[in-house]
């Protein structure tokens, strides 16, 4: 519980041991330990999808990225910017925040950092025909990736939700079988508001994996665990910091030894 993985995973983990283990195994610390370790990754792994990968026979890939405000969504695609700049990828980030001209100012100043051009719409205008534009003019001009940024918004305001779906289909109407990959951003210190904020999201949109913020500070991020276990959604990257770099491929191995490591302290 103090690592935010919620009841009902840690319902299923306890009956794993129960199950699995005998009267006097359950006695032995380090069985119990190797136990939970063992059910813990296997629940991660049952749910673990390709990694994040845009295949550039796309031409141009979509890579749509949703979150609530504050949850490091722009920082995110900075990230991801610079990563698949040093990839060689040729690509074009859309700025769907267009209600917020400060949003766009910050994503233009990661984008300037990461080399990578930005498509900007005026202020206020509708997010989807941002998309649309951007969309035809990688077409125009051969980029192989887009990356569409959306507007931060809460999980419980029905009329925002209901505009991703719309911006989702926009993408697809200007370049058949997109968005090809949907990826959530979620704020690791929010614990188990973050599984009603996947849950939200995930009926709005087809999310194809997670991104998750904010590891590198107390958050131990078992919310993990709980999205696999309510949701099926595989975590893909995690953001351990403000650098360029701080954004790398969820590793279920090393994160699992990562949250019982105190515990076993």
């Amino acid at each position: 519980f103090r690592a935010d993985i919620g009841v009902q995973a840690t319902t299923n983990l306890l009956d794993t041991l129960k199950k699995g283990l005998s009267r006097k195994e359950l006695t032995d610390t380090d069985m119990v330990w190797a136990a939970l370790k063992a059910r813990s990754l296997e629940m991660l792994r049952e749910v673990e999808g390709r990694p994040l990968g845009i295949d550039p026979s796309l031409a141009p890939a979509v890579l749509m990225v949703i979150g609530v405000n504050g949850s490091g969504k722009t920082t995110t695609i900075g990230k991801l910017a610079h990563r698949f700049a040093s990839e060689g990828r040729h690509q074009l980030v859309a700025a769907g925040d267009t209600f917020r001209a400060a949003a766009v100012d910050q994503l233009e100043v990661w984008c300037q950092r990461a080399g990578v051009e930005m498509f900007r719409g005026k202020d206020k205008q509708d997010p989807a025909s941002v998309c649309f534009a951007a969309l035809e003019k990688a077409k125009q001009e051969g980029h192989d990736l887009v990356i569409v940024d959306t507007a931060g918004r809460l999980h419980t305001n029905r009329n925002l939700m209901a505009e991703l779906d719309k911006v989702a289909r926009v993408c697809n109407k200007a370049h058949s079988g997109a968005p090809h990959e949907v990826l959530l951003v979620l704020d690791a210190t929010m614990g188990q508001n973050a599984v009603q904020q996947a849950r939200v999201f995930s009926e709005a949109v087809a999310v194809t994996g997670i991104a998750l913020t904010k590891l590198d500070g107390t958050a131990k991020g078992g919310v993990v665990l709980a999205i696999a276990a309510t949701l099926g959604l595989p975590v893909k990257l995690i953001g351990v910091g403000e650098k360029m770099g701080d954004l790398r491929d969820f590793d279920p191995e090393i994160f699992v030894e990562a949250l019982f490591e105190h515990d076993e302290a």
